[in-house]
């Protein structure tokens, strides 16, 4: 790892980057929950999707509406929009909602489980603009299954990797891996696959305590397995065939420039944005607190981003039980916003996973 004095200038140097991005937020992602359908039932999903979900998805036109606005007075050049759900495949017009994000100007993502992934969809969607796609992949076979709740969805998530990185000239793409405490053992095996298929990026991420992993201890990892997710990061990175990082899960200490390219950051409010089903305006989709800071079918959305959002780009009040007299709070500022509850009490912290041996 980087030498002790070398990281602190590091971190200082980051913690300098950080602050002046919260002085002068600049949106860059925006997030569009496009659809709570889903055609998988998750172990971990934080949004209680379902295949038949009786919430309407948003209509195409009310999205469109708030992006015209945010286009009068931001390059939409600058703008990731990236659909999510649910599956944002489960919509019949998704490629009609890509191709009108598109000739806005906006750049366009998404994030799939595979399943709906077939060889023509992926052309309609690369036809109509779709510039970078994320797939999940949560294992080996048996504990990818588990993990998905369906005994096809590996095949059919292995599948979508290998039409992407076929593709990988017309599109940026990477590989989500959520580790949990059952494929903690498989994430050699399943890098030599992911290598095997051509695989050049591989987001890795770990479980936190909400939606239906609030008390599912099989997906939890204790210090010791959390511990080695970051070792194996470390190490996989250091090999070099494939660039894996680790998500937006808090400050990591030492492991810090070690499992990303970049200190942490919670960028929610301050760079990125989002758009819920119902048209609530929050953070990222990650936060399912109620940190909501208006509705786009009540307020101005550029309003809402220029004028709120304060409790995302002031973290003081962060600064209360066991972050008030933390030794690591300079640089960490109280963790993501997704990691706090609606009390603002935090739920998991992984500096103090890794490095005081507490499993919150």
């Amino acid at each position: 790892m980087t030498s002790g004095w070398k990281k602190i200038d590091l971190l200082e140097r980051g913690k300098y980057e950080n602050s002046a991005r919260k002085k002068s937020p600049v949106l860059q992602q925006l997030f569009w929950e496009c659809t709570l359908r889903c055609n998988l039932r998750c172990r971990h999903c934080g949004s209680d999707c379902q295949l038949n979900n009786m919430r309407v998805d948003m209509p195409l036109n009310d999205f469109l509406r708030m992006l015209d606005e945010i286009g009068t007075e931001i390059n939409p050049r600058e703008i990731l929009v990236i659909t999510t759900g649910g599956e944002p495949l489960m919509r019949k017009d998704i490629v009609d909602c890509g191709r009108a994000i598109k000739k806005r100007g906006f750049y366009w993502g998404m994030v799939t489980n595979g399943m709906l992934l077939t060889k023509n969809k992926l052309e309609e969607l690369i036809d109509a603009g779709l510039d970078a796609l994320s797939v999940s992949v949560d294992g080996l076979k048996d504990n990818h299954n588990w993990m998905r709740g369906n005994e096809r969805s590996f095949d059919k998530a292995i599948s979508a990797v290998k039409l992407v990185a076929d593709n990988s000239k017309r599109l940026s793409y990477d590989v989500i891996t959520c580790v949990n405490n059952r494929n903690l053992c498989e994430l050699h095996s399943l890098r030599e696959l992911l290598l095997s298929i051509g695989v050049k990026r591989w987001r890795i991420i770990t479980v936190f305590p909400s939606g239906r992993a609030v008390n599912d201890k099989d997906l939890q990892l204790d210090s010791q397995q959390f511990k080695k997710v970051m070792d194996f990061i470390v190490e996989t990175r250091k090999i070099g065939k494939i660039k894996a990082s680790y998500g937006c899960e808090g400050f990591l200490g030492p492991y810090e420039y070690e499992v990303r390219d970049y200190q942490y950051f919670c960028q929610a409010g301050i760079n990125v944005a989002s758009i819920l089903h119902d048209g609530s305006i929050s953070g990222c989709l990650s936060i399912r607190s109620e940190f909501h800071q208006g509705n786009i079918y009540k307020d101005s959305f550029m309003d809402v981003w220029n004028n709120r959002f304060q409790k995302y780009r002031d973290r003081s009040w962060m600064r209360t039980g066991p972050c008030e007299n933390c030794e690591v709070w300079r640089w960490c500022e109280g963790n993501g916003m997704h990691l706090r509850d609606n009390d603002g009490n935090l739920l998991l912290c992984n500096y103090n996973k890794l490095f005081r041996g507490f499993n919150n």
